[in-house]
């Protein structure tokens, strides 16, 4: 699946990425990257500093499994001004979020991140890690109907629907994500670290919880819904927006409303 064009003009592109999709080449990356879908449908002579032409002007990155909106400069000018602006924090980025459990009050994630000692493939909340700040509300809380639990997990005796029901399995929270620093994982460190792994996070929901997720939900719930930022021709404030996919939205009509008789 190729990436979606949210919003262009002769400075900035906006991209909807889709899941699977990984945004940097790398040795051990065989499929089309992000990067690869752009040097094959935009001009990179536009660059002329190593770093953009490079990176063909990406600004930031989305994880591999992360659907969502990512920013490119066209030029090196825009590529500068909007790395500025990412570092200088005025980038407006919200996402969405399932998460296990129910999440009954906003709160805000003060934690710093570094690469997990003990699994090097993973990050962590550390002492001397990066620091990090995540902001986050809840949308609504949801369940499994009865029915449907029993519908997913048919194949479950007795004693392993008892124990779904021990861990509150059927209990989940839509969840508005801000994060406010841009370090690698951040979001899914941080709301694993609350205590509230997002649903089919195949590296930090536990592999227990991960293969109980994709029964039901083909990857992780995490989507970079809207952008906001100064155009960096002109300096306008612009917000761009990307809607949940399909397969998203698909797994959230398996749910209800805790409300839900």
């Amino acid at each position: 699946m190729s990436p979606k064009v949210v919003f262009e003009d002769d400075h900035v592109l906006v991209l909807g990425k889709p899941a699977g999709m990984v945004v940097t080449p790398a040795e051990t990356q065989k499929e089309e990257t992000l990067i690869d879908w752009l040097r094959e449908n935009y001009d990179s002579s536009e660059y002329h500093s190593k770093e953009a032409q490079d990176r063909m002007g990406v600004v930031h990155r989305l994880d591999k499994e992360t659907s969502g909106l990512l920013i490119i400069g066209k030029t090196d000018q825009a590529f500068a001004n909007l790395q500025k602006q990412f570092k200088e924090r005025k980038v407006k980025k919200e996402y969405i979020a399932l998460v296990h459990g129910h999440v009954m009050e906003a709160g805000r994630v003060e934690g710093g991140i570094g690469r997990n000692p003990r699994n090097r493939e993973k990050f962590a909340v550390l002492l001397e890690g990066k620091e990090a700040v995540t902001e986050y509300e809840p949308l609504k809380r949801l369940q499994f109907t009865g029915d449907r639990l029993q519908e997913i997990f048919s194949d479950f005796n007795k004693i392993q629907m008892r124990k779904l029901s021990t861990i509150h399995y059927n209990l989940f929270t839509l969840l508005s994500c801000h994060p406010l620093t841009g370090r690698t994982h951040q979001i899914r460190v941080h709301l694993k670290y609350v205590g509230h792994p997002i649903v089919a996070d195949e590296k930090y929901v536990g592999r227990k919880m991960y293969r109980l997720d994709k029964r039901w939900c083909p990857r992780m719930f995490l989507h970079a819904e809207k952008l906001g930022f100064y155009h960096p021709d002109g300096g306008k404030w612009m917000e761009v927006e990307s809607k949940l996919p399909e397969d998203l939205r698909e797994v959230l009509n398996k749910l209800t409303s805790e409300l839900a008789n």
